[in-house]
């Protein structure tokens, strides 16, 4: 017999999903000026101190396997962000999202083993591309480079939602979040200071550096906590699916905030998206072993 998943749990999930929204409208703002890789290497330097300085982590005393646990799930959240940034230099919005969202996807259908969860993730999938309107972008219009790049930050998102359940049960606390923070700097940065420094420090003001502060905490810092959080008590497929919430509150968040009317087929798509996350809110997994 089967319980319903505790309500914390879910409301980490979607104050994970409100966080991430409202730190994209921020970071909307801040590419344009100091490009991508600029504002990845800014939100993750700022995610990561803050971290490091709410967290106080304990660097020893951990054995190999979780220390392979925290350089894969940082490895896989740096990359998941310079891939998704460099994706949205070659694609709209929308399309770079709804490619994306197949990493998560692919994973709650694996990961499935219920007909009800399965038909959840079509639902969802289907609700995710209506909503992203890809299907009205012609194909003409849709990069290589960026499509590539898209499903690298597809790729790594998955592998994130494992990784960060892992180190979740592993570490205390936002414990593993932080170390892996510091993971995915190191790896990122080489990178990112290469692209800045053809680009150049000159737009890198008080104003930007806020902006840096804000995107960190709200892209960050805040929703990857609570993401940890709620890994100790939701299955990575449950979580897969629950964040097909995101293109809606997306979708929402245009209408309220940029005034962007939403057309029926986008409504019909965030219908599909909700009765999804509605079907798999019934079921209880069981708790990863070790998690507290």
């Amino acid at each position: 017999m089967t319980q319903n998943p505790p309500a914390p749990a879910v409301l980490l999930v979607l104050g994970a999903i409100l966080s991430v929204q409202f730190g994209g409208a921020m970071a909307a703002t801040l590419v344009p000026e100091i490009g991508a890789a600029g504002s990845v290497l800014l939100r993750l330097v700022i995610a990561t101190a803050l971290l490091l300085l709410v967290a106080r982590p304990r660097w020893r005393g951990h054995a190999r396997r979780d220390w392979g646990t925290i350089i894969a799930f940082g490895l896989a959240t740096g990359f998941m962000n310079f891939a998704f940034y460099g994706a949205l230099g070659h694609l709209p919005i929308g399309v770079a999202v709804t490619i994306e969202f197949l990493g998560p996807l692919t994973l709650a259908t694996v990961l499935s083993r219920r007909p009800r969860d399965l038909l959840a993730v079509a639902a969802a999938g289907v609700g995710v591309v209506l909503i992203s309107q890809a299907l009205s972008i012609p194909l003409a219009e849709l990069e290589l480079t960026g499509i590539v790049l898209a499903l690298l930050a597809g790729v790594c998102w998955a592998l994130y939602i494992v990784f960060s359940g892992r180190a979740g049960a592993a570490f205390p606390g936002i414990e593993g979040l932080a170390m892996s923070m510091v993971v995915a700097t190191v790896a990122i940065a080489p990178f990112a200071l290469l692209d800045v420094s053809r680009h150049g420090t000159a737009g890198w003001d008080g104003d930007v550096l806020l902006k840096g502060l804000g995107i960190a905490v709200l892209s960050s810092v805040l929703p990857y906590s609570l993401e940890l959080l709620a890994l100790r008590r939701l299955s990575a497929g449950v979580f897969g699916i629950l964040l097909s919430l995101e293109p809606a509150v997306a979708a929402f968040a245009g209408l309220l905030v940029l005034g962007q009317t939403l057309g029926g087929v986008q409504l019909v798509g965030m219908a599909l998206v909700v009765t999804a996350s509605a079907l798999v809110m019934g079921h209880r997994p069981a708790r990863a072993k070790g998690a507290g």
